[in-house]
Order: structure tokens, then sequence, then C-alpha cells
């Protein structure tokens, strides 16, 4: 049976709807930086996220061909994540995407090095006769963060924004969003197959104990 890091981590990725704080370790991505609203149809953020799925089944269908990986083992594509963020706010404009800037990212296995990574570009590059430049091979330690699973229009996410700070301030914690600590969204559901009511987001911010 293929490894599911959603299944095997439970507490990253299956949160409960009522907030609770976490320790997340450093996790290694393929990443891709940019600006603009998400929801433009030929947008750079749509273009992004065809680099990380080229890379992600590049990597996973790699044992078919005659590059092996050490340690390589089965499993399943993580989700899609993304770190958001807006200059000079704390918090997220919705009414203004176009200033968004953003990382769109998809969790590497375990086994994947950064030769391995920079081999699947190169791989990903000769195959889609594309630039795949922009992917990088991104480390991230998030550290204590609180989480918790919104339901729902992502445009609606400051509902449960506001329930996990009401949280933070009963535990002796305030966010700590900075310009290396992100806002962060973990995408359970297919925003092509699934109702907008129905949509499953794990929204994660970093804290510091409060003064």
């Amino acid at each position: 049976m293929s490894f599911d890091y959603k299944k095997e981590y439970k507490e990253l990725y299956i949160p409960a709807k009522t907030p609770r704080i976490i320790n997340v370790p450093e996790i290694h991505y393929s990443a891709v930086q940019g600006y603009g609203d998400p929801n433009e149809p030929d947008g750079e953020y749509k273009t992004a996220i065809g680099m990380l799925y080229t890379i992600a089944f590049t990597i996973k269908m790699s044992y078919k061909g005659s590059h092996k990986m050490d340690g390589y083992f089965s499993y399943v594509v993580p989700p899609l994540e993304g770190l958001w963020w807006q200059k000079g706010r704390e918090d997220i404009d919705y009414a203004h995407k176009e200033n968004l800037e953003w990382i769109a990212m998809i969790r590497l296995p375990d086994f994947v090095t950064k030769e391995e990574f920079d081999w699947a570009v190169l791989e990903g590059t000769k195959k889609k006769k594309m630039d795949f430049s922009k992917v990088e091979f991104f480390p991230y330690n998030e550290g204590m963060c609180v989480q918790c699973m919104h339901i729902g229009s992502y445009d609606e996410e400051d509902k449960t924004i506001g329930k996990m700070n009401q949280y933070l301030s009963k535990k002796g914690y305030v966010p700590d969003i900075s310009p290396s600590r992100f806002h962060h969204e973990i995408y359970l559901s297919d925003p092509r197959r699934c109702a907008v009511e129905k949509r499953r987001t794990v929204i994660r911010h970093p804290i510091k104990e409060g003064k």
C-alpha cells in the first residue's frame, strides 16, 4: 500500500475544527514563489501549480525509468500547500488579492535529496520543454504553530482565524506572522470538484508566547 502523508501524519494534515497548538518540524518542499491574484485564469499562480505537479509526478514515477532513487518507496503525492502574505500587513486583505505574495509548494518524500530534486527539475524541463528554474528545493521549519480545519470559502477564512486568535489568547500565546513565518494553508479539497461550502483547508499560523 502506498505511503500517505495525510494519514501517517494526521496531526499535521487532518486537524480538528477547533484550534490546537502544534510543533511542526522542518519539512522539505518543492516550491515556487510568486505574486498576484491566484484566481487569474492564466496567471502566475496557475503556472506555478502546473510546474509543481510536473515535478511531483516526475519523482513519483521515477521508479519506472532508468534513474533509481535510493530509499524510494511508493507514496501518495502530498496535498498542495501555500504560504501567503501582503507587504505591510500581518493579516490578509481578501478584497485586494492582486497584492498577494505567495509560495506555492508540495511536500517532498523523505528520500528526495537536493541532488535528486535537481534531477527531477532537469527531467521535467526535458519532457515539457519548459523553464522550470523557478521551482526550488525549499526547507521550511515552522516550529510552534496554531492550526485549525476551515470548512468553506477561502474568502471566509477570517472567521476561523478569529477562533484561532481567541484560543491563543486563552493559552497565553500570540500570532507571530513575520517576513520569515507566514500564513499557511493546506488544501485538502480540489476546488474544481468540491462545492465551495464543503472545501476543507488547514489554516496554520506561527505563534510565540505572549508578553
